[in-house]
């Protein structure tokens, strides 16, 4: 155990709130020489979480993220790009254990008739984003992927496995245009989903 953050891997619980865009591949925020974004007809995937991690995980924060498809041989992986918390914990084992850039954010969530969320800086608000589940949740799944940074100029891939329960749900997203996420602004995702009783193992102890 590190003095500030848990040693990796960590295991995490909680639930997400996830969003799936096609972006332009010259509308994207500038990734990393370590990585190459996966592609089709000159547009790129972007996947946005609102993540509320709590008990039975090793830690308890919010966190908003954007994550860019990449080419990882024929394993699925992203980059990420955009990532806020509110834990200072988080924020330094996020960047010295896997390179993620994560900055400090508030949140403010509602769950009174369905899930919405805002994150801002002390500087800028960055999006807020509303979520009606549509219909029953599914059966359990598990998922395999990486995530891939840049650390000291070479990719450093983190290996993710995830346990969720997904529900189909609607989205409606207002996005800061000036601001970090301002390339989805006026864009609507292809595909959003609820990912209940989410269990992550990140990282992992093979370095």
């Amino acid at each position: 155990m590190n003095a500030e953050y848990p040693d990796e891997p960590w295991r995490l619980a909680g639930e997400a709130f996830v969003s799936v865009w096609t972006v332009p591949h010259r509308k994207l925020p500038r990734l990393s020489d370590a990585v190459t974004p996966h592609t089709v007809g000159g547009r790129a995937v972007v996947v946005t979480a609102w993540i509320d991690y709590t008990p039975p995980g090793q830690l308890s924060y919010h966190e908003l993220l954007a994550t860019v498809a990449v080419r990882h041989g024929l394993s699925p992986a992203g980059s990420i790009t955009e990532i806020w918390v509110d834990s200072e914990t988080s924020l330094a084992g996020g960047r010295a254990l896997w390179g993620i850039p994560k900055e400090l954010a508030s949140f403010e969530l509602d769950r009174a008739d369905a899930f919405t969320a805002s994150a801002a800086t002390p500087d800028e608000w960055i999006a807020t984003a509303t979520f009606v589940p549509r219909g029953p949740s599914g059966p359990e799944t598990r998922a395999r992927f990486s995530i891939i940074q840049s650390v000291a100029g070479r990719p450093l891939v983190s290996p993710v496995r995830a346990r969720v329960r997904p529900r189909s749900t609607s989205a409606t997203w207002s996005v800061n245009p000036d601001g970090p996420l301002g390339y989805l602004a006026g864009r609507r995702p292809l595909v959003n989903t609820h990912l209940r009783d989410a269990r992550l193992l990140f990282g992992t102890t093979r370095r």
